[in-house]
């Protein structure tokens, strides 16, 4: 009987092991994925064409979809904030003992309406937070969409492959192109709605990662 058991175990553990096994891999959320907004049609026979001019005399940065804009990454922010709470609270009450016909109510001569109550409380707590992030590098966009009062919807990332892993910049955002410099730069600081993701795959980002058993732990609804 024993040993029927424990083959049914091992079987359960053969089917559990098989069926992790046989998971299909998870969806990759870092997929990236766009579209040009498509060009105005040419309109065969006209001098003007909307999109297509070319002006003689201007600087040669982004302004129509498909060109590309390099944004320089200059982003570094701080965060510091604490807090400090205490509180008190002290309650004494005392109950003299009431008389009937000019005597106390006793019980073999002891009072029995006499009553005190003293209740005290303090709280302390105290609390520290404090946080840097800082990136600086430069990534190429390009031109997605030119919006009806011709600021530039840009969307970009760059991609880096270093030893055992990978790592990935990306950017979204709205600038305008007089913010562009003459050498077709912009800083990330001039662009609007802005979404900056910086993240890596392989050996050392799972290596920085906590176990999901530790991160259940570490779960603000952990009962301990």
């Amino acid at each position: 009987m024993r040993g029927q058991r424990y083959s049914i175990v091992a079987l359960a553990l053969a089917l559990g092991v098989a069926g992790c096994a046989s998971t299909p891999p998870p969806k990759d959320e870092d997929a990236f994925s766009w579209t040009l907004e498509p060009t105005p049609p040419a309109a065969n026979g006209a001098i003007y064409q909307p999109g297509r001019e070319l002006a003689l005399f201007e600087n040669t940065v982004a302004h129509r979809i498909g060109d590309t804009v390099t944004i320089l990454l200059q982003e570094q922010t701080q965060a510091e904030k604490s807090a400090t709470t205490t509180t008190s609270k002290a309650t004494n009450v005392d109950m003299a003992a009431p008389t009937l016909f000019g005597k106390g109510v006793t019980v073999h001569g002891v009072p029995i309406l006499k009553n005190s109550i003293d209740n005290s409380s303090k709280f302390d707590g105290e609390g520290a937070s404090k946080q840097s992030n800082s990136l600086q590098g430069a990534v190429m966009v390009t031109v997605a969409k030119v919006l009806p009062n011709g600021n530039l919807f840009v969307h970009g990332e760059k991609w880096l492959t270093l030893n055992q892993g990978q790592e990935f910049v990306r950017l979204s955002g709205v600038i305008r192109p007089i913010d562009i410099a003459p050498d077709n730069t912009i800083s990330s600081a001039k662009v609007a709605s802005a979404k900056i993701s910086y993240a890596g795959k392989g050996a050392l980002a799972d290596a920085n990662k906590e176990s999901w058993l530790g991160r259940f732990f570490q779960a603000p609804w952990a009962p301990f």
